[in-house]
């Protein structure tokens, strides 16, 4: 827009477990953060089938305009962070996995052509949180971004000047699927067992490698017994929850979330000697597990990290919740000032 006027956009951000809505103003200067009001999310109900979700998303941006018309507000354009693989030409989904069923194939722009004439542009929710980031957040101002989350599971996203990078079909940036060898034997959720690096370093992940290793410990493996001293603790249910054994100091908590955090900065420290970013930003559930995994995600990094990449930072995102909507606009922002 001219004039230095604030577009606002009605952002989304489509996820296993939630769909979060907003209405997303973009500052007048590159320096201001963006201004999100109106949030709300239904839950995804993935086992209801990708028809009945994309109709409920469709329905959701039916009340939000009609919200913003009764406050006055002008939309400018939606914007969509998407679970799975979305073509953000053609607006379909061309790949998901097993976690939301039936949502390959859903033809999201011809739905919301439906409803409204608006621009509507749609990218990947873990590539919307990394362009969030970098146009608004930690790596604000750098040219390169390598954009990590690791929640639930393990996304990343490159954005150069502005502009994400997808690829060829894609799926440029899924970091959660670099190999490792601590990996090995657990279910990824691309469906090997070879060894990838999100199955134990997710929030899930962490939760599975620390009971795999409790359960070594009761049949008597001798390197888990070298390792841990003292009576074998309880199962645990998440990783929030061993995080907080490691926090009050439990052997194995420590152990496991300072091996997992390793073994992820050596995956980080690959990815940036391919991508050589001017900034890494780490964001999601677990980068909240505190100095235990801070410290040993850089040291996996420094070990692995080529000389003129190591002084590379490593900073926490700094959107939060926010970053996947604020990214959603500001990719049809550009759209928009495209065409």
């Amino acid at each position: 827009m001219s004039g230095g006027a604030r577009p606002t956009y009605l952002a989304f951000d489509i996820g296993g477990t939630k769909v979060a809505s907003g209405f997303v103003t973009l500052p007048a200067s590159a320096g201001e953060t963006p201004v999100v009001t109106g949030r709300c999310a239904i839950p995804t109900e993935a086992a209801r089938g990708g028809d009945d979700l994309k109709g409920r998303i469709v329905a959701l941006a039916v009340r939000q305009l009609e919200s913003a018309a009764a406050e006055g507000m002008t939309i400018a354009g939606i914007g969509i962070a998407a679970a799975g693989v979305p073509d953000s030409e053609t607006g379909v989904i061309v790949s998901a996995t097993d976690i939301l069923p039936g949502w390959k194939g859903q033809r999201i722009y011809d739905a919301f052509a439906e409803v409204t004439d608006l621009p509507v542009r749609m990218i990947g929710d873990v590539g919307a949180h990394g362009l969030g980031e970098a146009s608004y957040g930690a790596g604000r101002g750098k040219g390169v971004v390598l954009s990590i989350g690791v929640g639930t599971g393990i996304g990343g996203a490159i954005v150069v000047d502005g502009e994400l990078f997808a690829g060829a079909h894609g799926v440029a940036g899924h970091a959660g699927h670099v190999p490792s060898a601590l990996g090995r034997g657990f279910l990824c959720s691309c469906g090997t067992y070879e060894g990838h690096i999100e199955p134990v370093a997710s929030g899930t992940g962490l939760k599975d490698l620390y009971n795999r290793r409790r359960e070594e410990m009761c049949t008597g493996s001798a390197a888990a017994a070298a390792e841990i001293d003292g009576d074998v603790p309880e199962l645990v249910q998440s990783g929030a929850d061993m995080a907080s054994r490691a926090a009050a100091g439990e052997p194995l908590a420590c152990a496991v979330l300072a091996d997992s955090a390793r073994a992820l900065g050596e995956c980080i420290g690959g990815m940036g000697n391919l991508v050589d970013p001017d900034v890494i930003v780490v964001s999601g559930s677990v980068v909240k597990a505190g100095p235990i995994w801070w410290d040993a995600l850089r040291a996996g990094f420094e070990e692995s990290a080529l000389a003129l990449v190591k002084p590379t930072p490593l900073v926490e995102g700094e959107l939060g919740g926010d970053a996947p909507l604020i990214g959603a606009a500001a990719a049809v922002d550009r759209y928009v000032q495209s065409r």
